[in-house]
């Protein structure tokens, strides 16, 4: 191999290490986001659904309170939800 095949391939290479970490980091790291509470349907929150769930799809109905999802910034309180709007800390629902 010469000298511009090996640039290249390196090249390549740290596109694709940058690409690849850019699909795997969080939704907040990827631009102005914030934790919205409440708006998310059953099993579609992004995390915290309350005592006794793991994680991320873990809420067990609709517009759970103590689940949530990410969103951009600046949005959560004026999403609405036949349960109410969206709240940037849990709520009883």
């Amino acid at each position: 191999m010469n000298a511009k095949t090996v640039t290249g391939l390196a090249g390549i290479a740290l596109a694709a290490s940058v690409t690849a970490g850019l699909a795997t980091a969080p939704a907040a790291a990827q631009g102005a986001k914030e934790k919205c509470y409440g708006v998310a349907l059953a099993g579609e929150n992004d995390c915290a659904a309350g005592p006794g769930t793991s994680c991320q799809g873990t809420s067990t109905r609709d517009y759970q309170g103590n689940a949530w999802v990410y969103v951009d910034k600046g949005t959560c309180t004026s999403i609405e939800t036949p349960k109410g709007n969206g709240s940037l800390t849990p709520i009883n629902r």
